[in-house]
């Protein structure tokens, strides 16, 4: 069968805009986690974490620059990205043991979703085996 010229294999990072980047420094670093990568200079505030083969880009958002509603709750209908998991019940716990919303199904399911200080949802998902 004959792969798509246009279709990726893999992905490279997912980006989130951010207002106060110190608050998510403390997110994405301490709560997460994730290990903070080097970002060459951009012209624009922002970080970037490595997860896994992939990575996180923070970008600040330059005032007056509109980059739509973030949704005023935690809901799993709205654009997000998932991040594969091994553990729910341990990071369902570690999140809430750090002050975090989580929007959870169960360990069966093994899907939870929860916002960023700014309102980004992410989700944790335990990848199903086939």
């Amino acid at each position: 069968m004959r792969r798509p010229i246009l279709i990726s294999q893999q992905l490279h990072h997912a980006s989130f805009t951010v207002c106060d980047l110190e608050a998510a420094r403390r997110f994405y670093g301490g709560v997460l986690g994730l290990e903070e990568i080097e970002r060459p200079a951009m012209g624009i505030d922002g970080a970037w974490y490595r997860v896994g083969d992939s990575q996180v880009h923070l970008i600040v958002t330059p005032a007056g620059v509109d980059v739509g509603t973030r949704p005023p709750q935690l809901n799993p209908l709205a654009c997000h990205t998932a991040f594969a998991i091994d553990d729910y019940v341990k990071v369902r716990d570690a999140l809430r043991a750090k002050g975090v919303e989580v929007l959870e199904t169960n360990p069966k399911v093994g899907q939870m979703w929860v916002r960023d200080p700014d309102g980004n949802i992410l989700e944790f998902i335990v990848p199903r085996r086939t």
